[in-house]
């Protein structure tokens, strides 16, 4: 049976996403990279299913992406959609790993194959340089129930007819290996599932309407003073600022947009929301920062601003900048309309994770554990830099800059809040008592 998820549905661009339980992790492992979309999710065990969750989703969604062409066919055939519809087209990447697994074990010769089209199959073995051999297509419509399916590949392998299935229908592949029957699942691959959320999101009302939106972002250039100290005149302390000064214009003007010097070391730029999220691909990366990092040696703290209003821009773009400052500055966080987040972004150094979004509602719950944005942010910022969520007092302590005892104090209210779990004990070198180990459960996602 289909997952039905009653949570709420959410507020800002909202996707609904139709799916198997075997692609869950995949999708929303690609959705990190697109914090504009609040995905809601239903699953189904078999296709035909797809229909009856797509028709209880389409009056609260802007836009629907369907896991494959079986589902979304199914759904189109039998409802009447008033907002866009898209499903994940496979391209030839996931094809060639199915026929890699299946040729290892079985070679290519004797196969039995459904919803995929004959043309597909064969370009495949061209490109692979594959002798094609005539296959076994399943002979009916591609919006077959899987049980037809499942019985047509059974009869194909029991008469010797084939060695092995290639099927791209989850509920078939299942069945067939049910009944010991060897197949391999096409899966589309992450570009694919990518691709699709980028032409899905294209093709909402709220992302064209945001398009002109205006975005507001403060720029610090962190420990300015420090280099400045080094330099032997007035002159090249000026000079060094003039050349930063036109690295920052170069930047704003790849974004078409305006930049003022707000005095000092800070810097203020507008620009629109679309060109925003096409040059940072998706609130991805800001190569500016590494820009700045590698001809001076300095590092920025950047904060965003999105709002209804320029003035309500401007002021999550100061709250956005404060929470990189406290984090210890090299970093960008995004504070959107409703005053989630997004980020921390590190910018000057590899950073192998997506995007995290702290939602609104968990940082409400944060506060009112005594966890303030700025300890929050300097949390988020150390997990996704070491990959880790398991801490001591002692080295909270070190990454929030309070003592000891003003961290203790914290975890505690952080437990009965239930942020965070004691998972073990270390054992130091000394006789003392054992330094026990919290979790930040709360920001598991961060790591995964």
């Amino acid at each position: 049976m289909a997952e039905t998820n009653t949570a709420p549905f959410p507020k800002g661009i909202a996707i609904g996403i139709i799916g198997p339980e075997q692609l869950r992790e995949k999708m929303e492992h690609c959705l990190k990279g697109f914090p504009s979309f609040d995905p809601v999710t239903r699953l189904f065990s078999r296709e035909d299913e797809a229909p009856e969750l797509a028709k209880e989703l389409m009056d609260h969604v802007e836009v629907i992406l369907f896991s494959g062409p079986v589902p979304y066919r199914m759904a189109v055939q039998k409802l009447n959609f008033k907002i866009p519809v898209h499903y994940v087209r496979l391209s030839g990447t996931g094809l060639y790993r199915a026929l890699f697994r299946i040729g290892r074990r079985f070679g290519l010769e004797e196969m039995s194959v459904d919803t995929l089209s004959k043309q597909s199959v064969e370009r495949a073995f061209q490109e692979l340089g594959e002798p094609y051999k005539e296959l076994v297509h399943y002979p009916g419509s591609d919006l077959a129930a899987s049980g037809a399916l499942i019985d047509f590949h059974t009869e194909q392998v029991r008469s010797g007819k084939a060695k092995a299935v290639l099927t791209s229908v989850g509920a078939v592949s299942a069945g067939l290996s049910e009944k010991g029957i060897p197949n391999e699942w096409v899966l589309p691959t992450d570009q694919d599932i990518i691709v699709a959320l980028e032409r899905s999101l294209l093709s909402t009302e709220s992302r064209r309407s945001k398009e002109s939106q205006i975005v507001v972002g403060f720029i610090h250039v962190d420990e300015f003073d420090r280099l400045a100290k080094k330099k032997a005149s007035e002159h090249e302390v000026q000079r060094l600022k003039l050349d930063i000064h036109r690295m920052l214009l170069g930047y704003v003007e790849s974004l078409d947009g305006h930049l003022t010097h707000l005095g000092g070391n800070e810097y203020l730029f507008i620009t629109t929301r679309g060109i925003f999220e096409r040059e940072t691909g998706g609130y991805k990366s800001i190569p500016l920062a590494r820009v700045v990092e590698k001809y001076y040696g300095l590092s920025l703290s950047i904060g965003i601003g999105f709002g209804r209003s320029a003035n309500e821009a401007g002021t999550h773009a100061r709250l956005a900048l404060r929470n990189s400052k406290e984090s210890g500055g090299d970093i960008c966080f995004i504070v959107r309309e409703d005053k989630s987040v997004i980020g921390p972004l590190e910018m000057t150094h590899p950073h192998e994770y997506d995007l995290s979004l702290i939602d609104a509602n968990l940082l409400k719950r944060a506060e009112e554990a005594g966890l303030t944005s700025g300890y929050l942010s300097k949390l988020v910022a150390h997990v996704t830099r070491f990959g880790k969520t398991d801490y001591t007092a002692q080295e909270l302590a070190t990454v929030l800059d309070v003592t000891v005892r003003s961290t203790h104090r914290f975890l505690l209210a952080w437990l009965d809040s239930g942020l965070i779990e004691i998972i073990g004990e270390e054992k130091g070198k000394s006789k003392g008592r054992p330094k026990q180990i919290y979790r930040l459960s709360f920001l598991s996602e961060l790591v995964r």
